[in-house]
């Protein structure tokens, strides 16, 4: 979850470590530090909070050097404090590390014992105390380095600097992400894209297992046993401008308004409508036949994706499908085999939960595929296939447009399992492909009606607790409606299948509780109906979001959220965004940190 950087080059260090830090923000953080060698010397800057509390202190003390890392924390081991946050020194040595040391209290126990003094509640003070030891035995800092990693159990990004090699940086990976950006006589490293791309877009992407020597001219790639690895570096594409809030308030709202463009993006290259075709050649390359079941994985706001992809895979491909928390799928032992596909879903392609249990499932035979946003990303590169969504960079931790490309592709991925196996009536296809051609402008439509949500938004701002209905295919969307609620306003929400309301969550209804409801002009429109008659009964306060408001709902409703009429599949996507829009307005009314909620971090990349 932490973020890291590192440079070494001509330039001072301390604003491209800062500057690459501010481009990690959205990965959630409580405190940062830099460090830097200068004049021989390693010296280190931490502070607790944002990262103006630590350009503060730079101010009065600044860094001059030319090779330095830094580093945000998010709390694993050890309280949020100065004392606790990243780098962490050892003598001439300074590490920052993302990831948990899983046997850190018996290598702190033996250092402890053997006279390292330990000032840290942390488990990266460790790391750095074991490879100032092994320097003390011999060897430079990379081989140090190697031997020092051969010691840890767990999972780990980590970067070192010693003033024993000024100019020098070396980084190491064991299932933690870590980038290396190649530049014209200076070389960084990041844990994440966004930090590198106003220096560079030629990247190399470290495997698990594999350790990175850089320096201002060169990066040597070698395996934790040693041996050289020959890596070429990739062309990323994004562009820094698309890291901005180009006018829009907050990163969340211009990510909202991207979504038009983002679903563009996803199926570019992907339809035919004269044929009534959908190219996913990634599946067919992963071979099809024989597959009888689908395992879809997945956390968070993809697991709810997941959820509609179990309603479109059923529907288009008639295949059983299983959707699991990627938290908890390799902890039952689950039944798959090479009959079973699994789909992995991850925004980042970090998601530490979502890679274990893919790895499970690839250990077990089943045939695997990746719904990702980022390219050579951990999962991506795992899965027997992956289909990128082109969402482009989401900044703001609470997603939003990687959640309907996410969708796209589970309804791409109907459609051609469908077709391949021969199971969707060829009318219903060709129906369901012009629809998804058309679903960007009735996206954009949503949008357009912003002020009318900001307006509900404010009826609805000082409730404590919210309630969100759905049935069948948008049952799930009340759960991400929900979940946004939840994490950008901290008022307490839950989504419920509408038919399950009386089972239970009837009973905290009453005249201070807003029921928002998904209920489109679909087969269950009726029952869902009948639904909200209870909940007016109890004086609950119904918001309606509907492609087909009637007199019988206007008058229950308190407020009526209208959408286009699109195909029953593609239903979650439109009703999805006035959700999306009601929790922004709602967190802006409540003056919460809509970008960066507390306590959240955007990539969950240890367990």
């Amino acid at each position: 979850m932490c973020g890291i950087v590192g440079y070494v080059g001509h330039r001072s260090a301390d604003r491209i470590l800062i500057d690459g830090l501010r481009k990690l923000e959205y990965r959630g953080y409580d405190s940062a530090g830099v460090a830097s060698i200068v004049n021989g010397t390693v010296d280190v800057r931490r502070a607790v909070g944002k990262l103006d509390n630590l350009e503060a202190l730079l101010t009065d003390k600044p860094l001059d050097g030319s090779t330095g890392i830094g580093h945000t924390r998010w709390a694993t081991h050890g309280r949020p404090s100065e004392q606790n946050a990243h780098p962490h020194r050892a003598s001439n040595v300074v590490v920052i590390h993302n990831g948990i040391i899983e046997n850190y209290v018996s290598l702190r126990e033996r250092l402890v014992s053997e006279g390292h003094e330990i000032v840290s509640e942390t488990d990266t003070e460790v790391i750095s105390h074991l490879i100032n030891e092994e320097l003390s035995k011999g060897g430079d800092i990379l081989e140090a380095t190697r031997r020092a990693i051969a010691q840890l159990e767990g999972s780990f990004a980590i970067c070192v600097i010693s003033s024993d090699d000024p100019g020098r940086l070396i980084a190491a990976k064991n299932a933690t992400p870590v980038v290396v950006g190649l530049g014209e006589k200076e070389n960084f490293v990041a844990s994440d894209i966004p930090a590198l791309l106003d220096h560079t877009r030629e990247v190399v992407f470290l495997e698990d297992g594999e350790i990175a020597d850089i320096r201002s001219e060169s990066c040597d790639i070698i395996d934790f046993g040693g041996n050289k690895v020959g890596r070429e570096a990739k062309h990323v594409t994004w562009d820094p401008v698309t890291a901005q809030k180009g006018g829009f308030k907050h990163f969340l709202l211009k990510e909202i308004h991207e979504q038009p463009q983002a679903v563009i993006d996803t199926t570019r290259g992907r339809l035919a409508q004269d044929t009534a075709d959908v190219f996913i050649p990634e599946l067919d390359s992963i071979g099809l036949d024989g597959i009888d079941r689908v395992s879809v994985v997945a956390c968070g706001t993809a697991w709810h994706a997941g959820l509609v992809g179990k309603f479109i895979l059923e529907r288009f491909a008639r295949v059983a499908v299983d959707v699991d928390y990627g938290s908890e799928f390799r902890y039952r032992d689950p039944l798959i085999d090479s009959r079973t596909l699994m789909i992995a879903v991850s925004q980042s392609g970090e998601t530490a939960d979502t890679l274990a249990a893919l790895q499970e499932a690839k250990a077990k035979g089943a045939s695997t595929v990746a719904i990702c946003n980022v390219v050579d990303s951990s999962i991506a590169r795992k899965a027997g296939s992956v289909i990128l969504t082109h969402a482009g960079p989401e900044i703001s931790v609470a997603s939003t447009k990687a959640f309907t490309t996410q969708l796209t592709a589970f309804y791409l991925i109907g459609l051609h399992l469908g077709r391949a196996w021969g199971r969707i009536d060829a009318a219903l296809e060709s129906e369901c492909i012009h629809s998804l051609v058309a679903l960007p402008n009735l996206i954009s439509s949503v949008l357009k009606e912003g002020e009318d949500i900001a307006a509900v938004a404010r009826g609805m701002s000082d409730a404590s607790d919210v309630l969100y209905l759905g049935r069948g295919i948008n049952y799930p969307i009340a759960l991400e409606g929900a979940l946004k609620l939840k994490e950008i306003s901290y008022i307490h929400a839950e989504g419920y299948p509408a038919g399950e309301m009386k089972h239970g969550p009837i009973a905290l209804i009453d005249d201070t509780v807003p029921v928002v409801v998904l209920i489109p002009r679909d087969e269950v429109y009726g029952k869902t109906l009948s639904n909200l008659k209870e909940v007016e009964a109890r004086g609950g306060r119904i918001i309606a979001v509907t492609d087909g408001p009637d007199e019988e709902l206007n008058a229950i409703a308190e407020a009526v959220i209208k959408v286009p009429s699109t195909s029953t599949a593609l239903m979650p996507v439109l009703l999805t965004v006035p959700l999306q829009l009601l929790a922004y307005h709602v967190a802006v009314e409540r003056g919460t940190d809509v970008d960066q909620p507390r306590n959240l971090a955007k990539s969950v990349t240890v367990e």
